[in-house]
């Protein structure tokens, strides 16, 4: 195990670990995003982002992007590269907000949480479709690992901490269990080329409607590419 500092809600501090991994020229095969913050106060990153949208969603979408080549390189027809991107429940309650994603106009943590894992769930089916228009041997599938018994919800509201710190061995799955689909999802042969799925308990499930929506999937991709500064090569695909 080597670690590799990587601050997922700066865009320079990712910048800065592409190239320190790209240095050391190693193949990439399995790439989980699964950072995260939930339900935090209002404030934004270094970039001006709205921090949950900015480190949940962008973060992930830029680091995923500067290392896709490497991916591609890596994978074979047998054995796929897999990307895993870690959602939540939360995004069947999303509602994206294509004109006010840095959330300026209103903000509301649980409806900025929820928008950040819709838009993860869209950004796998959007880069799903281009990695098969591709041709690339690299699969992008995205993961629910349930309620998991973490400090995720250190900023949830005492009452629910304190409900929370009774229920938590009945209810909560341990960050083991919780673990468990990412684990399937990188490793399992029953997932060799298949991509584009949502999975959940290690199952393929269907996520909420508003994720089919391709033209959403395209114009959120297209606004992610202006939003981090690189150039929107889907702009070619169909």
């Amino acid at each position: 195990v080597e670690f590799l500092y990587c601050d997922l809600a700066s865009m320079k501090s990712i910048r800065q670990f592409v190239q320190r991994f790209r240095a050391k020229n190693c193949p990439l095969h399995v790439l989980v995003n699964n950072a995260g913050v939930m339900l935090v106060p209002e404030r934004k990153t270094e970039d001006g982002f709205e921090e949950h949208f900015g480190l949940n969603y962008l973060g992930h979408f830029l680091l995923t992007n500067l290392l896709l080549d490497t991916l591609k390189q890596s994978g074979t027809h047998s054995h796929n590269a897999r990307i895993i991107t870690v959602s939540s429940a939360t995004h069947y309650a999303g509602k994206l907000h294509l004109n006010d994603l840095k959330s300026r106009c209103s903000y509301s943590p649980h409806g900025a949480y929820a928008q950040s894992k819709l838009a993860l769930v869209l950004f796998t089916y959007r880069l799903q479709h281009l990695l098969t228009a591709n041709g690339s041997h690299v699969t992008a599938n995205v993961v629910d690992p349930g309620v998991v018994n973490t400090k995720l919800y250190r900023h949830v509201f005492w009452v629910v901490k304190v409900a929370k710190w009774m229920t938590a061995w009945l209810f909560f799955k341990t960050p083991e269990e919780g673990a468990s689909t990412s684990i399937y999802a990188a490793v399992s042969p029953e997932m060799e080329g298949a991509g584009g799925c949502y999975l959940y308990n290690e199952e393929r499930t269907k996520s909420a409607d508003v994720a089919y929506d391709e033209e959403l999937q395209r114009r959120l991709w297209t606004e992610s590419c202006k939003m981090v500064g690189i150039s929107d090569e889907s702009s070619k695909a169909p």
